[in-house]
């Protein structure tokens, strides 16, 4: 079986979906495993160290020729194209906007899309969203210390003490928690509001301070959900209160398959105090504030609006890394399952089932 790892330089993406040691067994298991050339370079993988771990570098159009595909984006329409019928493809995949359904159905693709593996214990060790999160959360923590104009941690001088900077941390999820975690590693004073009442107990585990809404609506579970004007309301008033002694923010709020919430209004950023930072995770969704442009940095009133539009490009290595192991662990659970029964349409599986967007002519999500 031909697997084809394609460069993810048309998506403006440093990573790559697959790196060597996850090319080492895969060879181990009888896998021909192509790359395109170049395609590791931007991530810190040269095709050297491909070749070393047996994989044959290959040029764009030899996707043609593939069994499997790899990827991180989906691929271009122009590439999913030249895929030769009945091929199989695992990568994220929109299925919001649904694009390029036509091309699935008659090239009679299989298509499975990584972004809806079901966040279960079982299938943790092939979540994507959740590791690439992880990376996100640290990152945005640091290039917001980078970009302050002052130190973090709490530090006594001979010429004074030094007050740790305060950062709030505007979504609990996996990003979230990883950004709490990473300020109280570099000393900050830290705060973090969620909508689901379950994030309180996760966020005080990692000592911080959880800032709570005083509103009858609640919400729980993995994902965020919109709320309530109420809630909306009661929400605002509380962050307006706190917002003016913060000197960073860090927005992950985001809810699936919508537009991310706008939580941080104009005149929000304009009380707080010249030279914080905010960085916006949610700015490809809409973002988190009202001022967020993505792949752009806005300044009001001395405060910097970061909205990063892939900040993983900054930390491609390890976000390579985890994402390749992540879909080592998905294609084992589904060539085991296809070993035990030929027919993908009757495998029984939790996860098979949830990521299948596509098989055999027919879309399924």
């Amino acid at each position: 079986m031909k697997l084809f790892v394609p460069s993810e330089g048309s998506q403006s993406d440093n990573r790559v979906a697959i790196t060597p040691d996850v090319v080492k067994k895969l060879v181990s298991n009888d896998y021909e495993v192509y790359l395109q050339s170049g395609a590791g370079d931007a991530a810190g993988f040269s095709d050297v160290e491909y070749v070393r771990a047996e994989a044959t570098i290959a040029e764009a159009g030899d996707i043609s020729t593939a069994d499997v595909v790899f990827s991180i984006n989906p691929l271009p329409e122009q590439t999913l194209s030249s895929l030769k019928t009945s091929a199989t493809l695992v990568s994220l995949q929109d299925t919001v906007a649904r694009r390029n359904r036509e091309i699935f159905e008659r090239k009679k693709l299989t298509v499975f899309a990584l972004n809806l593996i079901p966040r279960t214990t079982r299938a943790q060790y092939m979540d994507v969203l959740s590791s690439q999160a992880s990376l996100a959360g640290y990152k945005a923590v640091i290039e917001a210390a980078h970009l302050l104009n002052r130190a973090m941690p709490l530090m006594m001088t001979t010429a004074g003490t030094i007050p740790a900077a305060k950062v709030l941390v505007i979504g609990a999820g996996v990003a979230g928690l990883q950004a709490i975690a990473t300020a109280r590693r570099l000393g900050a004073v830290v705060s973090a509001f969620d909508v689901r009442a379950s994030a309180k107990e996760q966020v005080e585990s990692l000592g911080a301070k959880f800032i709570e809404v005083e509103a009858k609506e609640t919400t729980d579970g993995v994902y965020a959900k919109e709320m309530g004007e109420e809630y909306k309301r009661a929400q605002e008033q509380r962050l307006r209160a706190v917002l003016p002694s913060q000197d960073i923010v860090v927005t992950t709020a985001q809810i699936p398959g919508k537009k991310a919430p706008v939580i941080v209004k104009s005149d929000m950023v304009e009380s707080m105090k010249r030279g914080s930072v905010i960085i916006d995770l949610a700015a490809k969704t809409g973002g988190n504030c009202e001022l967020t442009i993505s792949g752009q940095t806005v300044e009001r009133t001395g405060v910097r609006v970061v909205g990063f539009d892939n900040i993983l490009n900054l930390i491609p290595f390890d976000a390579s890394k985890l994402f390749a192991k992540n879909v080592l662990a998905f294609f084992e659970l589904l060539t085991s399952k296809l070993s035990e029964q030929p027919d993908l349409s009757q495998i029984d599986d939790e996860i098979i089932k949830a990521t299948l967007v596509a098989h055999g002519g027919k879309i399924l999500v």
